[in-house]
């Protein structure tokens, strides 16, 4: 919306009171005295980054190796489960030339993590465990006196993520959710060409993670699929949310001066694809034959925003079906989507089409791209391009140093990454009463309203 039009609607809708007013949206306590609003926070300069990190699988030894690769940055301990993820995740240090010797490291108990982080006293920590173990982890860092850097998703109840916000803004620490893929490519050129106002006011948004992974199954012991399968018997809703709504939360400048998160309602499909896979590729006795899966295969939800805004959100993790995150962004002037890169604009673009009728392809694509990368690609793609995900892992791990070191705001806040958490609750709450609407808690406590528009970063 236009500065005007968002000026008017708070105005006329009177913002404060209707907040107030709205049954649920306030059904908690009111910020304290000793608490600060993070959603513009900028900590102070960190000139060398010490960083500990809890759980080293395959995302834990990413991250070492993308943030040991920055000048500035020192890892100072390890945390694991498990003996040989410490020693993968040494032999990667070596290979960047970075001493080994002094770093601490911690394995083999559940609880080592507490013992590292009152021990050694980094600044930042990384987390990247059991989606279980996200939340904890989080709280007891900010607590220690470190920022928090979490996998998605943040935590998984409500409850466990308005204490997170409490302990950020307790602490003044930075609770960052990594959702990666607000780093992409394509993501990052939606937001530069809505940001320049050419899909004119935005009215209405898709996005999904459509990704099968039944193969995860197999790792029954170790690995994502030994504890990730279990969440099937656990829940009935979107399980996974946050890497098609962080994008799209974004361009829509939600939580941050322009909207907000209102309410959702949510449906499921029946579950069928696990209990099907599992019978034809395990033992009758196997545990995976064991579990009563709950949570239907495919997940639709529909968020309503404060201005009134729709968003289609989608999950599905079984059903045999090629890879997307839909990434689709309606306005009042054009259209983008993703999976392939798709746009189209009323009156055209240049001399690759002559209107909305159709959709921009191949070389209109390439000079779509070309006229419009984002700041922030051009600069850092060829520093990341060789990271994971197409190069989106290097350039939030990058942003994240650059901006810790500057001491300037980081791109996600500890609200955002709470709010596309949340659905993970409220989607099963809404399927478990047959689609009844949820509204969103809001974790800002009406402070999104003067928060700072998330712009182009150059």
């Amino acid at each position: 919306m236009s500065k005007f039009d968002r000026r008017k609607f708070i105005k006329t809708t009177s913002l404060s009171a209707a907040f107030a007013s709205t049954p649920g949206l306030y059904s908690f306590k009111s910020r304290s005295s000793n608490q600060k609003y993070m959603g513009d926070f900028a900590s102070p300069k960190l000139k060398n980054i010490k960083a500990a990190f809890i759980g080293v699988g395959y995302r834990g030894k990413g991250h070492i190796n993308l943030f040991a690769s920055l000048p500035g940055t020192e890892v100072v301990a390890i945390s694991d489960l498990y003996e040989d993820n410490i020693n993968a995740s040494k032999e990667i240090l070596k290979k960047l030339n970075k001493p080994v010797d002094k770093i601490n490291t911690y394995w083999g108990g559940e609880n080592k993590w507490k013992t590292m982080l009152i021990e050694v006293k980094p600044d930042i920590v990384f987390i990247s465990t059991n989606w279980n173990n996200h939340g904890e982890m989080a709280i007891e860092t900010m607590k220690n006196n470190a920022h928090a850097f979490v996998e998605v998703p943040l935590a998984l109840s409500v409850k466990q993520l308005w204490e997170i916000v409490n302990t950020s803004e307790k602490h003044n620490k930075h609770c960052m959710m990594m959702e990666n893929v607000n780093y992409g490519r394509e993501e990052l050129m939606f937001l530069n060409i809505i940001r320049n106002g050419h899909l004119g006011d935005l009215l209405h948004a898709e996005a999904a993670y459509i990704h099968d992974l039944r193969f995860q199954m197999f790792e029954e012991e170790r690995g994502t699929g030994s504890w990730r399968t279990l969440q099937y018997e656990k829940r009935k809703g979107n399980l996974y949310p946050t890497h098609g709504l962080g994008p799209v939360s974004q361009y829509m400048n939600l939580l941050r001066s322009e909207d907000n998160f209102k309410t959702i309602v949510s449906f499921s499909s029946p579950a069928m694809g696990r209990k099907k896979f599992a019978n034809e590729n395990f033992q009758e006795n196997h545990k995976w034959n064991k579990l009563n899966y709950q949570n239907g295969d495919l997940n639709t939800s529909i968020i309503k925003t404060h201005i009134g805004r729709t968003i289609m959100v989608q999950w599905d993790e079984t059903s045999p079906r090629p890879y997307t995150r839909l990434n689709l962004i309606q306005g009042t002037k054009g259209i983008l989507a993703g999976g392939p890169t798709r746009a189209a604009f009323d009156g055209g673009f240049e001399n690759f089409t002559d209107g909305s009728h159709q959709w921009i392809k191949d070389d209109g694509i390439k000079r779509l791209y070309e006229k419009y990368d984002h700041p922030l690609y051009k600069r850092l793609n060829e520093k990341t391009k060789d990271s994971g995900h197409g190069g989106m892992d290097g350039i939030m791990m990058y942003r994240i140093v650059e901006c810790l070191k500057n001491g300037t705001p980081l791109d996600q806040n500890v609200y955002e990454g709470c709010a596309w958490s949340a659905l993970i609750e409220l989607t099963s709450n809404s399927v478990q009463n047959d689609g009844e609407p949820q509204q969103f808690p809001d974790f800002t406590r009406g402070n999104w309203a003067t928060t700072k528009t998330f712009d182009i970063i150059s």
